[in-house]
């Protein structure tokens, strides 16, 4: 009878614990090493565009204000008026104005030009409000100031891509 072959065993075990170890790196890796690296990066871009999302929100909230000024002030454009309505119409753009604003708290070049262009609207709503009210005619540049909004809020898009 042949006496069992006590290094083949071994040699299987060492190549059974190499395996185990070899698993274990691995998970390790997949486990600490991804998320820590991903952790590393993101950090980083993070630090080149640390408020490229804020910004982004403000002047999407921005341009929300000035599309719904530009859709409904033709509702408003030729007596008789529906004072009314317009007072609802005024109180939402205001409103979406201060949100504008109120989303627009850095200094960043993309959020002082929102503000800016805010203030403008504000400013154009409130002439427009004093004309429909006393009955004399809209401003004669309300369409080029709106043109005037607008183009700020498309120049503040692109100081946010800019990451400023």
């Amino acid at each position: 009878m042949a006496a069992p072959n006590v290094y083949t065993n071994d040699m299987e075990g060492k190549t059974l614990l190499k395996l185990a170890i070899a698993i274990a790196v691995v998970v390790l890796i997949w486990k600490k090493g991804i998320p820590w690296w991903n952790a590393q990066h993101a950090s980083q871009a993070s630090a080149t565009t640390s408020t490229a999302p804020e910004n982004d929100d403000c002047v999407s909230a921005a341009e929300a204000a000035s599309d719904a000024w530009g859709s409904g002030i033709g509702r408003f454009a030729n007596p008789p008026y529906d004072l009314a309505a317009w007072g609802d119409f005024r109180s939402q753009i205001e409103q979406q104005a201060r949100r504008a604003e109120e989303k627009c708290l850095c200094a960043d070049p993309s959020c002082t030009t929102v503000k800016d262009a805010m203030s403008d609207l504000r400013t154009l709503v409130q002439q427009m409000d004093t004309s429909l009210r006393s009955g004399t005619p809209p401003p004669d540049d309300l369409v080029q100031r709106q043109q005037a909004i607008d183009d700020a809020i498309n120049t503040a898009h692109d100081l946010v891509r800019q990451g400023k």
